[in-house]
């Protein structure tokens, strides 16, 4: 009985640490924004508020939708999103090695990389059965997003674990030994050079998975009136806004376990509660970081894909980039066990 009560206990505060993170962030990233634009921008707990004001309005189901696949969607979105959150080393609030709450003994990048599109098919879902014109070109043009940016992000992910396997790494997709292992310590010199190219890759993976800007295509205010959402309102819309900042807590944190899964207590010579405190702080001061390089800057800097720029982009550019990382990463490998002989 208490082992469920901690397991519990663990959902709640999991799930609790996804959406204030997610909101906060959402909240940094348009003062980064509006900064950058030489504007004032809103308040950081402006999601907060937004938030706040759809779960206080009803939900407009429209008459041509298909009710319960209508309501459900946000809902799978959300419990999806903050799934993936389980997974992923939050500092150390548990010691590398140890699972995380209920599921993290039980997953590696494979699952965190599917469980990342159940939310994208939940909002493809949601706009189909919306029975809106808008929506049904939404929810389209988010099947073919995804067919774009998953491949890439498989090659990095891929990559990453091969070279950590042929380092005689046991589970190398497990998120402890990613913890555990960073790559930068296993690499050469090549292999570096391969880990540089894969982190650009991550770094426009993200926008594409947040349907963020220049990525937007499926929602396109502009051109679609908000897309595969047009007809969502109220607590539904807030649940998908919800599941949208989960999932950029959970796409940052899956890029600061790839690449930057150092803790600062170790350093500093802190244990117990101190040490997963500066360690909590450290993640999100790291998840800043990537945020603002993936997401902010990005944004900023860029116009919005058409959506057979974005498939060329994806499948063209970032595939061949990634590519020759994991070609570099393999040459690093291949070298270093010919070294080892």
């Amino acid at each position: 009985m208490s082992s469920f009560l901690i397991t519990l206990a663990g959902v709640v505060l999991v799930t609790i640490f996804g959406i204030v993170a997610g909101l906060f962030l959402m909240g940094v990233d348009r003062i980064f924004a509006a900064r950058m634009q030489m504007r004032q921008g809103p308040p950081l707990i402006q999601p907060f508020i937004d938030i706040r004001k759809l779960l206080c309005k009803d939900s407009v189901v429209p008459e041509n939708a298909v009710p319960t696949l209508f309501n459900a969607a946000p809902i799978v979105a959300f419990a999806s999103a903050v799934t993936v959150l389980f997974y992923l080393p939050l500092g150390s609030i548990l010691p590398v090695g140890t699972p995380l709450p209920m599921v993290g003994e039980y997953g590696d990048l494979i699952l965190i990389m599917y469980l990342l599109t159940v939310p994208a098919l939940a909002m493809v879902a949601g706009g189909f059965a919306s029975g809106s014109p808008y929506a049904s070109v939404g929810a389209q043009r988010e099947m073919v997003t995804m067919i774009a940016y998953e491949f890439p992000l498989a090659i990095a992910i891929i990559a990453i674990a091969w070279r950590l396997a042929v380092a005689g790494i046991a589970m190398p997709f497990s998120v402890n030994t990613l913890a555990a292992n960073p790559i930068w310590t296993v690499a050469g010199p090549l292999g570096i050079i391969g880990c540089i190219l894969l982190l650009i890759v991550l770094i426009w993976v993200t926008p594409a998975e947040l349907s963020r800007v220049p990525c937007d295509t499926p929602e396109a205010e502009t051109e679609l009136c908000g897309g595969l959402l047009v007809e969502y309102s109220g607590r539904n819309l807030a649940l998908f806004s919800l599941s949208m900042a989960a999932k950029l807590v959970a796409m940052a944190g899956l890029s600061v376990l790839l690449f930057l899964p150092w803790n600062l207590s170790p350093l500093i010579g802190l244990t117990g509660i101190g040490a997963a405190g500066v360690d909590l702080v450290f993640f999100l001061l790291k998840v800043i970081v990537v945020m603002f390089f993936s997401v902010s800057l990005v944004r900023v800097i860029m116009a919005r894909f058409r959506i057979n720029t974005l498939v060329s982009i994806y499948w063209g550019w970032l595939t061949t980039i990634g590519l020759i990382g994991m070609l570099l990463i393999i040459l690093d490998g291949t070298i270093s066990i010919g070294g080892c002989l």
